[in-house]
């Protein structure tokens, strides 16, 4: 009678730690995935913020490529008018030389 005593307060002790095992790794479990679900929705708020910035640096890089485009027109024109008036200063310089010689000219007949 002893021993049927001992031994069912041992089933029972055993029966209530394995009790509170099982709902400690359950409770365990389930932080375990509120945590992974939690880390989850944050990776994916970083894919779709990546996604954005991404989105905006792409379309940087495209106008920073229409920008180059329009600064090499710019170049070349600039090219251009420079020539120009280099030209137009020879020209000058020649027609102020004319003027000159035909204002001595002209202070020759007078």
């Amino acid at each position: 009678m002893l021993f049927d005593w001992l031994g069912m307060t041992v089933v029972l002790l055993a029966l209530l730690f394995l009790l509170v095992m099982m709902y400690y790794y359950k409770n365990l479990a389930e932080r375990e995935k509120k945590a992974s679900a939690y880390v989850r929705r944050t990776l994916e708020e970083a894919e779709n913020i990546i996604r954005k910035y991404q989105v905006q640096v792409q379309r940087t890089f495209g106008d920073i490529d229409m920008l180059n485009e329009e600064l090499a027109k710019l170049r070349n024109d600039i090219k251009s008018i420079r020539s120009r008036n280099t030209q137009y200063r020879v020209e000058n310089d020649k027609l102020k030389a004319r003027i000159k010689e035909l204002e001595g000219k002209i202070e020759a007949l007078i």
